[in-house]
């Protein structure tokens, strides 16, 4: 299906966002960069803020569909513990390599994802978008569904801990390397010796 032009501002002011950051770039950037008149860019989008809501309309979108396809509890407070409680690890596994996919591999995400690295601390709306969608917000989804192999919330978050903190520190390597493939395969390792060692303590709870 053939980009529209909403699309396809949006697509491009992300990647001006990822590059120069979302303070640094300004409306007639976008436009330059589109080919437009500033005139016929707000006939699109009144503001870049506008502009903005509509990226983050698109990642929450992204974020319940893949949650969906992968029968992923989605982050809502109406039945929130039980579905964890039906979560078997291995999918967890799946999961989260698609999830580092998705956020490396996937240009919308990867851009979105590189712009709040960028603005985490020159902005506090965007370091509460990089807190929610990367750093803290992550974290915590993890530890709810590692609260059932844990004996306490403490536990449960020192498990997110240890599993999520290679996974985000990965992202930046991914960045940096020639041979990207070779830091999936580090996740993946990572992901096999946490499941292993955790489905051993639990066995030896039994």
């Amino acid at each position: 299906m053939a980009e529209g032009t909403k699309e396809r501002i949006l697509r491009i002011a992300l990647e001006l966002f990822a590059q120069n950051g979302y303070l640094g770039t300004s409306m007639n950037d976008i436009a330059g960069q589109l080919g437009f008149t500033k005139a016929a860019l707000y006939k699109h989008y009144a503001s870049k803020q506008e502009i903005l809501d509509k990226i983050v309309e698109r990642m929450n979108r992204m974020d319940y569909e893949r949650a969906e396809a992968y029968e992923m509890p989605e982050t809502e407070p109406d039945g929130f513990a039980e579905a964890y409680l039906h979560t078997p690890i291995k999918k967890i596994r799946t999961y989260s390599l698609a999830q580092f996919d998705h956020w490396t591999k996937e240009p919308f995400s990867s851009n979105f994802r590189k712009m709040l690295t960028l603005e985490q601390y020159r902005d506090p709306k965007l370091a509460q978008l990089h807190h929610d969608y990367l750093a803290g917000g992550p974290l915590e989804y993890m530890a709810a569904i590692f609260r059932k192999l844990a004996d306490s919330d403490e536990d449960a978050m020192q498990l997110a801990l240890e599993f999520y903190g290679p996974m985000y520190l990965l992202y930046s390597v991914y960045d940096g390397a020639e041979e990207k493939e070779a830091v999936s395969s580090l996740l993946a390792t990572h992901i096999d010796h946490f499941i292993a060692r955790v489905e051993s303590d639990c066995r030896k709870k039994e």
